[in-house]
C-alpha cells in the first residue's frame, strides 16, 4: 500500500489536515464535527490502496472525499447528534476569523460559501470547482455570482449603517 508509512502519513496530514478542516466547518459549521470528518478522510486513504497521477490528482480526491463524508454526515445529522443534553460536552469553537468576511461567507447558503471558499480559499477554477462538486460548470458561475452579489449587498448595507453612524443620520460629510 503506498501511503501506508510513517512518513506519507505525516506529509499528508501537514499538507492536507487545515484544508479538511476547513471545506468540512464550511459545510458543516461545527469544530468537532470537522474534525471527525477530518479523521474519516485520513483514514480511508490511509487504509486503502489508492494510486494517484500527481498531487492535484491527489488533492482532487481529498477534497472531492471530505465533501462526500460532509454530505453523508448530514444525511445521518439528526441521528448522530441526538443525545441528552446534559451529557453534551463543551464544543470547542474555532479560532476568530481575523476579519467578520469569513463570517459573513458562512452565512451564505452552502452551495455558495463552498463554491466561494474553493474559488478564492484555495484557487480552483469553475472547472475544477463543478468536477469536485459534480455540478456544471454553469451551476457553479452562478453559485459564485450570486454568492458575491449576496456579499456585496451585505457589505454595502454595512458600510452605509457605519456612514450613517458616523455623521449622526445625515448622509452629507
Amino acid at each position: 500500500m503506498p501511503y501506508m508509512n510513517s512518513h506519507n502519513a505525516d506529509r499528508l496530514v501537514k499538507t492536507y489536515a487545515d484544508m479538511i478542516l476547513r471545506i468540512s466547518y464550511m459545510y458543516l459549521k461545527q469544530t468537532q464535527d470537522a474534525e471527525d470528518i477530518c479523521q474519516d478522510v485520513f483514514m480511508k486513504l490511509l487504509s486503502g490502496d489508492y494510486t494517484f497521477k500527481n498531487p492535484d490528482h491527489e488533492k482532487a480526491w481529498i477534497i472531492r472525499t471530505t465533501i462526500n463524508a460532509c454530505k453523508d454526515y448530514l444525511r445521518i445529522y439528526f441521528w448522530k447528534r441526538a443525545t441528552v443534553l446534559d451529557d453534551a460536552g463543551e464544543v470547542p469553537s474555532p479560532k476568530e476569523p481575523e476579519s467578520d468576511l469569513l463570517d459573513l461567507v458562512m452565512d451564505l447558503p452552502r452551495n455558495y460559501r463552498i463554491s466561494i471558499y474553493l474559488h478564492y480559499y484555495e484557487g480552483y477554477s469553475v472547472r475544477e470547482i463543478a468536477q469536485n462538486l459534480g455540478k456544471s460548470e454553469n451551476t457553479v458561475s452562478a453559485y459564485l455570482v450570486r454568492g458575491r452579489k449576496k456579499l456585496k449587498t451585505v457589505l454595502e448595507s454595512r458600510s452605509e449603517h457605519q456612514l450613517s453612524t458616523l455623521t449622526g443620520g445625515s448622509h452629507y460629510v
